[in-house]
């Protein structure tokens, strides 16, 4: 990990506060209080940036890059909860009482992140209480994201939620349609996805081409996808 004692205003990817949905309306001058009182870090691909148990009281903001959010069983089986991207944030839970993180936070290439003083986040919270409504928002967003993922590796099986995932990903990605056919580009590896689904690189590869045989996709490279059935796939869900 790289740390410097400059603000968010030396990122090199913007403002963190301007990617992220629950600040974007906030008066600049706000805005410039938040980032002349955050930290800014720099991340390696494979560094850790938060381990179960870690105590925090800010709110971590990707500026640049990705962060893969995961658990880890006690037989060493990755769960990977989310991936977060620019814009997204971790910690918020910690803003409101105390508490000890349960999850891995990981960079997956070269990563900056804005942290963002718990006090400050209050100072503006009082100021303008709409801003915890929106902070409420986004923790439903991801209790629901929670349920769903216990739904689908509890009561689907692998095709199913092989489905379930790339249909999710035409109808949030808004993916065009060639020839009636949807053409995905994975944003991750084989590896990452198969635990984001809750099983193993192997299955899912071997799920992926009976999709193929039976018509719904086809496969072209490591990690382009295209959809030739979209309803087959709903079908399936």
């Amino acid at each position: 990990m790289k740390s410097c004692s400059c603000t968010c205003h030396n990122c090199s990817h913007g403002y963190c506060i301007d990617n992220v949905p629950v600040f974007k309306d906030l008066p600049m001058e706000v805005k410039e209080g938040i980032m002349e009182s955050s930290d800014h870090k720099v991340y390696d691909k494979g560094q850790i940036i938060f381990s179960p148990g870690d105590r925090v009281d800010y709110l971590f903001v990707v500026n640049k890059g990705k962060v893969k959010l995961s658990k880890i069983s006690a037989m060493g089986k990755e769960q990977i909860l989310k991936i977060l991207e620019v814009g997204d944030f971790a910690g918020e839970l910690a803003l409101f009482k105390d508490t000890v993180l349960t999850n891995f936070a990981e960079a997956m290439e070269k990563t900056e992140i804005c942290i963002i003083k718990k006090q400050k986040i209050h100072e503006i919270i009082m100021e303008r209480p709409e801003i915890a409504l929106k902070f409420l928002e986004k923790y439903t967003e991801r209790i629901h994201r929670s349920e769903d993922l216990i739904e689908q590796i509890g009561l689907r099986e692998v095709e199913q939620r092989i489905a379930n995932y790339l249909v999710s990903e035409v109808e949030k990605n808004n993916i065009s349609i060639k020839n009636k056919e949807y053409i995905i580009n994975l944003p991750v590896t084989k590896s990452v996805l198969a635990s984001m689904l809750g099983t193993s690189k192997e299955t899912l590869s071997r799920k992926l081409s009976l999709l193929q045989d039976e018509g719904f996709i086809r496969l072209e490279g490591q990690r382009k996808i295209i959809i030739t059935d979209l309803e087959g796939l709903r079908d399936l869900q």
